[in-house]
């Protein structure tokens, strides 16, 4: 496995963990759609959350959340539209996961109705 597919898991493993312990339940895991991949699916109450994660083990290339670029904004949105149309979802927002190793410690930062 690539190192970036080994990261990428590390940090959606790390946001569901942390989902899990705010309340959420997680629904699903990387759904493509023909807009592209959505990482994580939560549910908390009455609305499902599209979450997009991003993760970085070095602060080299800044803090993770600068990866989601209107591009990506774009197609997060349209991944959200497609899975909740097809699904008939009616409350359901996208959120954004920032997962960095700090000092060997893992920290997340949860950007709530981000897009």
């Amino acid at each position: 496995m690539k190192r970036n597919q080994t990261v990428g898991r590390w940090g959606e493993q790390a946001a569901a963990d942390y989902l899990s312990a705010k309340g959420y339940e997680i629904i699903a895991r990387n759904v493509r759609t023909p807009y592209g991949e959505i990482d994580l699916i939560a549910q908390k109450d009455e609305t499902v959350i599209f979450v997009e994660v991003k993760a970085r083990t070095s602060k080299s290339l800044g803090p993770p959340e600068i990866a989601v670029t209107p591009r990506k904004q774009e197609h997060m949105l349209a991944c959200a539209e497609h899975y909740a149309q097809q699904n008939e979802i009616d409350h359901w927002q996208i959120d954004v996961i920032a997962v960095e190793e700090v000092n060997r410690r893992t920290e997340v930062v949860h950007f709530e109705n981000a897009i």
